[in-house]
Formats: C-alpha cells, sequence, structure tokens
C-alpha cells in the first residue's frame, strides 16, 4: 500500500514522502497513529498543494532576508563598554550586547544566537559582525564600540 507520511518514521521515510509498506503497517501503525494517511488521488493532490505552498513560502523568506541584509549594509549599531587609560577595555562585547542594541537603535530583532563572532571584541573601534540571516544570507552589520 502506498501512503503519504505526515511525520518523520524511523527506518520507514521522512515527513511528506510517498512510501510503499504493507497493509497491516499501514492500517495498524501509519494510518491508526495519524502518521500517515493514504495515497489518494485526494491526498497525492493535497500533497503536492503543501509542496508548492512550502516553495513559495521558502522563496518569500529568502527575498526578505535578502532585502535585510541590504539594509544592515547600510547602518551601524553603537555599543558603549568602559574602558580604562590607554583605551583598554574592561571585559568584553558580546552578541547580547550586539542585540539589544540593534534593538533599541535600529528597531531590528536580531537573534543573538545568529551572530557568528570568531573572537570577543575587547578594544574600541569599527567591526564587522557576520549575521546568518537564513541559511543561504548571511549580512555583515557594523559596530562601533565607543567608550562610556
Amino acid at each position: 500500500m502506498k501512503v503519504i507520511l505526515l511525520e518523520d518514521v524511523k527506518n520507514v521515510g521522512k515527513k511528506n514522502e510517498i512510501v510503499e509498506v504493507s497493509d497491516a503497517f499501514a492500517r495498524n501503525m501509519l494510518i491508526k497513529k495519524k502518521r500517515g494517511v493514504e495515497a489518494t488521488s485526494q491526498s497525492l493532490n493535497d500533497l503536492k498543494l503543501r509542496n508548492r505552498r512550502a516553495e513559495k513560502d521558502a522563496a518569500e523568506n529568502l527575498a526578505a532576508a535578502k532585502q535585510l541584509a541590504e539594509d544592515l549594509k547600510e547602518k551601524q549599531v553603537e555599543v558603549k563598554i568602559k574602558a580604562g587609560t590607554g583605551g583598554r577595555t574592561f571585559g568584553s562585547v558580546s552578541t547580547k550586547e550586539i542585540s539589544e542594541a540593534a534593538k533599541e537603535q535600529l528597531h531590528l530583532e536580531l537573534d543573538k544566537k545568529k551572530m557568528q563572532l570568531t573572537d570577543p571584541i575587547k578594544a574600541l573601534g569599527f567591526y564587522d559582525v557576520p549575521v546568518k540571516l537564513h541559511p543561504q544570507v548571511t549580512a555583515n552589520l557594523r559596530v562601533h564600540v565607543v567608550e562610556g
């Protein structure tokens, strides 16, 4: 029997896959537990429509991420840190502080976990911080660290 999986099933297949399984397994395990539906013409058409919708949403998300990346190129965030004599800082600037500054100054919600800061920022000056907006889009956010 052909079945369309509604969720990932171990050793059978992934979500939205059409798999061939025995009748008993399909009736007793997949359909009964709502892990799959029988592959009728109606359900195949529904699957096609769902896949088209998912592709359209993915394309819209990619376009939005690219637009946000273009906007971030022109903007910068100012982060204040305590500094002693000679410009030596006390501590470092973390992605959390950069995220909060972006929210406050640019009104943008940037996830601190998406910022790919290789080394902590421990000096005053300008830095480019890569921000992963989408699996295919990474933007650079300009961060100005000043004495405060």
